[in-house]
């Protein structure tokens, strides 16, 4: 395929050297993806989407900067989790489109005691903290806006910037009656009693398994993430949606910053929320999942 002009412009004039290669890779839903290789060698992942929504791979950007320099810090004795690195963002007036450029990650296949250093590294990750839950600015879960303002208080968060947002998004889309409303209501009155407190940690906070990769050196690489200061416990609810996840994976986690007693029982709260955004992504049976934990309460 031919590259854009506007791509072929951007690598002309931050390396100085032309796209030779372009083409498609698999894994974005939401983007279309590119694999760049240049004339002198170097390879470089593109996300391409509508120029309206540029501002989704500013915030991405931003995400990806936060959690690279809390994995430098986090480093220890050369476990760590590692980054893709952000080049640049450039857009094409002429056809509408804008694209982020990323550093291209090699991927090998996880042996050994990869998960385990995965786990520890994801805990100290989780140490980094700041002084309220959320962020200083909004951005995405997957292609939907995700609400980030300053809360001192984990479940005041939870339930202000992110049930009561996605919900109301599916609600309004016709998919709750006004009896999971209810429960919802119900649940949130009850999160103070339900939801243990902790300092805000740092959290990629979109942590399912087609979000990390395990590169040619047997190292973990997290990508796409939605950034903000909440509940560890939260991201750790996550990872057991899908799948994904070895054993080693959580036994380094406790290794390395162990949970409340409890999290098993409060591991569907906290997956209410991916489970709202992905009724607004893709409906289906995401509906009666999320139904299914809010007729608990």
């Amino acid at each position: 395929m031919k590259p854009p002009n506007a791509l072929q412009k951007y690598f002309t004039e931050q390396f100085h050297s032309e796209i030779r290669e372009i083409s498609p890779v698999g894994g974005g839903c939401i983007n279309e993806t590119l694999k760049a290789t240049l004339t002198d060698g170097q390879s470089f992942f593109v996300k391409q989407n509508r120029i309206a929504l540029h501002d989704m791979f500013e915030k991405e950007a931003m995400g990806l900067g936060l959690l690279a320099d809390a994995a430098e810090k986090t480093a220890e004795s050369g476990e760590r989790l590692y980054i893709p690195d952000v080049h640049g963002r450039t857009e094409d007036q002429d056809n509408g489109h804008a694209f982020l450029i990323l550093s291209f990650v090699d991927e090998g296949r996880s042996v050994g005691d990869f998960d385990l250093r995965f786990g520890r590294s994801l805990a100290r990750l989780h140490r980094q903290t700041a002084p309220q839950f959320g962020l200083d600015h909004d951005n995405y879960i997957g292609r939907l806006p995700q609400k980030n303002g300053f809360r001192d208080e984990w479940h005041t968060f939870f339930a202000e910037c992110r049930l009561e947002p996605q919900f109301r998004m599916a609600q309004e889309s016709g998919h709750f009656t006004g009896a999971a409303r209810k429960s919802l209501d119900r649940l949130c009155g009850m999160l103070t009693e339900l939801l243990p407190e902790e300092r805000p940690a740092l959290l990629h906070g979109d942590l399912w398994g087609g979000n990390y990769l395990c590169n040619i050196d047997n190292n973990p690489v997290l990508i796409d993430p939605a950034v903000y200061y909440g509940h560890r416990e939260a991201e750790l609810a996550f990872t057991t949606l899908f799948g994904g996840f070895g054993s080693g994976f959580y036994k380094g986690y406790e290794q390395e910053f162990p949970l409340e007693p409890g999290f098993p029982q409060r591991r569907d709260i906290y997956n209410i929320y991916p489970l709202l955004v992905h009724v607004n992504l893709f409906g289906g049976m995401y509906v009666s999942q999320a139904e299914s934990i809010l007729r608990k309460f």
